[in-house]
């Protein structure tokens, strides 16, 4: 069955996922804010700046205008950077409230909100009405867009607070390459989603320092360790951390190039500025500022996580890498389990 899909945020990510519902049938728009992307889009059916060597479909088509592009749509996803999400939104429920539309809302972008501290579901709740919406749904898990766009296997989660919700937005993206479990754990999965890019950042400084397999599967096993304590304080299933959206991603994220911020940490440890960090990658970096959201949010709920603050004091208060990890493995021993 066709559904008629909006697609916000023309990234790596976006414009990958706007490419599987195409292909799997849907009429789908991929809107940008950017004009010049969307016209090369358009005409030569590529976005090079996001994702190299490959031409889309000829069926998927890009927008600049947001009213266009979400007119008439079923569904909405969003996939722009977790800092302009709340601006999108507020301009999405403008044009939907003009419209008398409601929608299903679904989001894959991974961040907290810095200052709220609000998940990004909270957010799209927060500022489109219930009368303009159906239901909110996140995707997660371990997909990175350069592989599969080239139709790597790829599997990830779609949680929602209801699993009806949740399989509807499962049979929009199931195909032979691209496979969807469900869940009901929103909290642990946009939780999971948004940490792992802290560690993946602490794992490419260890590779950037010249540390080994042994350092890094600790940083890995014990960053999902910190993520799980701050999310089953929300309430979130600790069994969500076991799966795609938690030890999925952090494998994914924690050890490939193609993750940026991975890239962000081995640059940092070979000695780069965060400055000079940022200025390279020309794209969003969103692990940098979740490190802030989650350090000050540990803070506020008395959650210890070791390593997401010692991340916070490198990249905010430019401690050094070399003794910071001196501190964390010279702190007193502790049970593996508390």
């Amino acid at each position: 069955m066709t559904s008629k899909i909006a697609v916000l945020g023309a990234g790596s990510w976006g414009s990958v996922l706007a490419s599987v519902l195409d292909e799997n049938g849907h009429d789908v728009r991929l809107w940008s804010y950017n004009k010049e992307q969307v016209d090369l889009f358009n005409s030569t059916h590529t976005n090079p700046h996001y994702i190299k060597d490959h031409t889309f479909s000829k069926t998927l088509v890009a927008y600049n205008d947001l009213a266009e592009a979400i007119d008439g749509a079923e569904y909405i996803l969003f996939v722009v950077p977790t800092q302009v999400t709340r601006s999108v939104a507020k301009q999405v429920a403008e044009i939907l409230e003009k419209n008398n539309q409601k929608v299903d809302l679904i989001h894959a972008s991974k961040g907290i909100e810095e200052g709220t501290y609000m998940r990004l579901s909270e957010v799209l709740a927060e500022e489109i009405k219930p009368a303009n919406r159906n239901s909110i749904s996140v995707i997660s898990g371990p997909s990175h867009a350069e592989d599969a766009i080239r139709k790597d296997i790829t599997l990830v989660t779609v949680a929602s607070r209801n699993l009806g919700d949740a399989e509807r937005v499962q049979h929009l993206f199931m195909n032979s390459y691209f496979r969807v479990y469900t869940s009901d754990d929103v909290i642990g999965v946009e939780i999971g989603a948004a940490l792992k890019n802290i560690i993946a950042i602490g794992a490419g400084a260890l590779n950037g320092l010249g540390y080994k397999d042994n350092a890094k599967a600790a940083l890995m096993t014990r960053g999902l360790a910190e993520i799980s304590r701050l999310g089953t304080s929300f309430g979130a299933n600790p069994l969500t951390f076991i799966g795609l959206s938690g030890v999925g991603d952090i494998i994914v994220t924690g050890t490939s190039t193609n993750s940026r911020n991975w890239r962000a940490g081995n640059e940092l440890g070979q000695g780069k500025s965060l400055d000079e960090v940022i200025d390279n990658m020309g794209m969003v970096i969103e692990g940098i500022a979740t490190t802030k959201a989650a350090y000050e949010l540990s803070k506020k709920r008395g959650v210890d996580m070791p390593i997401t603050s010692a991340i916070y004091h490198v990249l905010y208060d430019n401690a050094d890498i070399k003794e910071t990890i001196n501190q964390l493995m010279t702190r007193e021993g502790r049970s593996e389990l508390s």
